[in-house]
């Protein structure tokens, strides 16, 4: 079969979250870095694209470019592998909902991921898009200047909230759907769409935040500051973790795993890695095999 089905998913789901659960805290920071790194890049990437393109011309077409280049944040984290928080917000819960990882190392995992993807995304908007003069050129600037604003002073934090729970529904239904496919082709376009959506639709991501609005304090924006920026990632950070433990994890194991026989879903389905022991304190054994989804390899 070249897919998995939705029962399939949950159980590769449940798999992935141990596997992230059980990295190290050097893994789980370094590869968190890269997907800081990855989402900043599409970031940058949205920005010169949809530069220069008026909205009062384009109209929808403007974001709709910009939503379009910015999968390939998503496509870089699942298919050259790295740790991503908006998708491990998910991943973790859910076999954290099964049993298999602990409230603890569900939040060992999510704070080492955060602080790398922190450092992944500054490495990227103050090197590569400052001081490269990528975005300091006056078109990517006004454009970075519109997204960084409206971030920053337009959105309130209960808009930023909903933005983000809107958000991080999408993104990990993109994971979730790239879990299904068995191929490469099959990942990107799973990712593609759901990506290009909450982009399209001006949504809150917090390691996407993480990139524009410290980028635009680096250009000298005017009225960016580093108080907008801790305020917009508290409330992006709510609604993504919202978005993704409430919308995905639960929902889905709700629906295939809480009443599933557990061999079902312990055992190992196709693609799946096998399932680890826990250790006395709660965390699970190194050495789980990574998975499609872009999780990184766990050490012995």
């Amino acid at each position: 079969m070249s897919y998995k089905t939705p029962p399939e998913i949950a159980r590769a789901g449940i798999a992935t979250g141990v596997t992230k659960a059980a990295l190290s805290w050097d893994k789980a920071l370094v590869a968190g870095f890269l997907a800081g790194a990855y989402i900043a890049f599409a970031g940058l990437l949205a920005i010169v694209a949809s530069a220069g393109m008026d909205p009062k011309l384009w109209g929808g077409v403007q974001t709709l470019v910009t939503g379009g280049v910015f999968a390939l944040g998503l496509v870089l984290v699942v298919i050259a592998g790295s740790e991503l928080l908006t998708g491990n917000m998910a991943m973790v819960p859910l076999a954290a909902l099964n049993r298999r990882v602990s409230i603890g190392g569900m939040s060992f995992n999510l704070f080492f991921v955060l602080i790398g993807n922190l450092l992944g995304s500054l490495f990227v908007a103050y090197f590569l898009a400052k001081e490269t003069g990528v975005v300091t050129a006056e078109a990517p600037l006004a454009r970075l200047t519109a997204i960084a604003t409206a971030k920053a002073n337009t959105e309130t934090d209960w808009q930023i909230f909903l933005r983000a729970l809107g958000c991080n529904w999408l993104v990990c239904l993109a994971v979730w759907m790239a879990l299904a496919a068995d191929d490469i082709g099959g990942k990107v376009l799973a990712i593609f769409f759901p990506i290009m959506a909450f982009v399209a639709m001006g949504f809150d991501h917090v390691v996407a935040n993480m990139f524009f609005l410290p980028a635009a304090i680096f250009a000298h924006v005017p009225g960016i500051t580093w108080g907008h920026t801790l305020e917009n990632s508290l409330f992006a950070f709510l609604g993504n973790f919202v978005g993704a433990g409430i919308f995905v994890a639960t929902t889905y194991w709700y629906l295939y795993v809480r009443d599933a026989p557990e061999q079902a879903v312990h055992g190992a389905g196709a693609g799946d890695a096998p399932a680890t022991a826990a250790d006395g304190d709660g965390r699970f054994s190194r050495g789980v095999p990574a998975h499609g989804d872009g999780s990184a390899v766990s050490d012995r």
